[in-house]
């Protein structure tokens, strides 16, 4: 069974910068669809972002963002690795949470995500 494994959580100032790794145990299909979620405490899980890869290439890949983080996030792979980044730029208060990598019915543990005001 695939394992999900995320990185890159902490602690950063408003306006800072975090990137996010999530790396999966297997690829068995060129093509796939993984995303990250995130839960701040008292919420909901939401989604944040995924990316949808065809044929091995990122060239044909499609993203999608929630409204709360685009232009500030950005989600891409690095399929040589089976590993599925989210770079995010300018964060805010409200983006602090626990984020979670996504594929099908396979969660990670999250990982953290604290912005100080």
């Amino acid at each position: 069974q695939e394992q999900l494994v995320e990185s890159g959580g902490g602690v950063v100032q408003a306006g800072g910068s975090l990137r996010l790794s999530c790396a999966a145990s297997v690829r068995t299909c060129s093509s796939y669809a993984m995303g990250w979620f995130r839960q701040a405490p008292g919420k909901e899980r939401e989604f944040v972002a995924a990316i949808h890869a065809s044929g091995g290439s990122t060239e044909y890949s499609s993203t999608q963002y929630a409204d709360s983080v685009k232009g500030r996030f950005t989600i891409y792979t690095n399929d040589a690795e089976n590993t599925v980044y989210l770079q995010m730029n300018s964060l805010k208060p409200d983006d602090t949470a626990v984020y979670y990598c996504n594929e099908g019915l396979n969660w990670g543990h999250g990982t953290q995500v604290t912005v100080a005001s």
